[in-house]
Formats: structure tokens, sequence, C-alpha cells
């Protein structure tokens, strides 16, 4: 897939104010500071297009921005960061949580995992969570370029692998760089393998 053209729609506090269209949505998620804003340059080829910040958590609404004007790509508020409220934290979750189990066009959740680091018991409550709840979800590893291909691939690996324990089908990943591009053709041609399904 190439993306012609990608421009900002809406930002939306909740599920019911999202746009009404039946456009299919792929939604990405991660914790805060995972590299979600670059990511989502990255792969628009454009680069002011999600706002990209040195401060963590800084996605508080639910973004769409149309793609090719076919699909949404939805960028939503990351989960996890410490320095909220607890009131706050609960809104964030509602807001997250009511997307993901309410929105009929969403077709596919993108959890985003930074690589340098050990399986988080955030990220993966989260994962389990989604499959709990029968959601569609594939996990995009980012910030490969800071530990090297060889060792991205080992702790991928190793990060998938203890999923194992609990799940009989893995979901499908992919090892991303915002930095060098690694990583966008393969999530390109897989939103469009799942578009060509719709």
């Amino acid at each position: 897939m190439e993306i012609k053209k990608s421009e900002f729609t809406i930002s939306a506090p909740r599920v019911e104010l999202c746009p009404k269209d039946n456009k299919p949505e792929y939604a990405f998620i991660g914790r805060s500071n995972v590299g979600k804003s670059s990511l989502i340059n990255m792969l628009c080829a454009h680069k002011g297009l999600a706002k990209t910040s040195s401060t963590p958590g800084k996605t508080l609404l639910i973004n769409h921005f149309i793609i090719n004007d076919t699909w949404y790509l939805v960028d939503l508020p990351g989960y996890g960061f410490a320095k909220r409220s607890k009131a706050e934290k609960e809104k964030l979750d509602q807001m997250i949580t009511g997307y993901i189990l309410q929105r009929q066009q969403l077709v596919n959740v993108f959890v985003l995992i930074d690589i340098r680091h050990e399986q988080h018991l955030i990220d993966r409550k989260f994962v389990d969570w989604l499959g709990e709840n029968g959601i569609p979800f594939s996990i995009i590893f980012t910030k490969a370029d800071k530990v090297g291909r060889v060792k991205a691939k080992n702790n991928a690996g190793k990060w998938m692998d203890t999923l194992k324990e609990t799940w009989e089908e893995l979901p499908p990943y992919f090892i991303t760089s915002s930095q060098d591009k690694a990583g966008r053709d393969e999530i390109l041609d897989y939103i469009d393998k799942i578009h060509k399904t719709l």
C-alpha cells in the first residue's frame, strides 16, 4: 500500500463523537513515550501529521486521520503514564476502553512496545485484555535503531515467547524504527491485506 494522502480529521473526547461514516479504522496505542507520533508520521511519510513531543502523555483525545480518503488511522491516548491524577487516569481508561470495545469500524489495534525494555506488566495486561475481549490486534516493536538489528530481533522474540505461556496463537508483530523507516512497508502491506478482506 502507498499512502498518497493523509490529513487530520477530528479529536474526540469519547467514542460517540468519532466520525459517523463507516470507513475502517486502524488504531495505534502504547505506553507513553513509546514513539507513537513518530511512527505514525513515518508510516504516512508526513512529518508533522501527529504532534510529537518530548513530554510523554500528550495525546489526551481520540485522534482520527483520514488516509487516502478510504480509511482512518486512529491515534489513541497512551496508557500507564504515572504523572496523572487518579481521576485523569480513570477518564483516559474509559475513553480507551469505550473506543476499543464499542467502535464498530475498528478492524485492528496496533499495540506499540519499546523494544529496548523487557516485558512490562502494564503492556502484558493490555495485550491479554485485548485477547480476552476478542479484539484483533498486532504488536509493533518501536525504536529498533537504538539497539541494533540482531538485539532487536532477539528482544522481540523473547517478548513474544512469554505470550506462549498463556496464548494458543500469537498475534502478528513488526519490528520498526521511525529513524530508518524499518517495518514501514510490512505494516502498510498488512493493513492493505486486512483492507482487501473487508
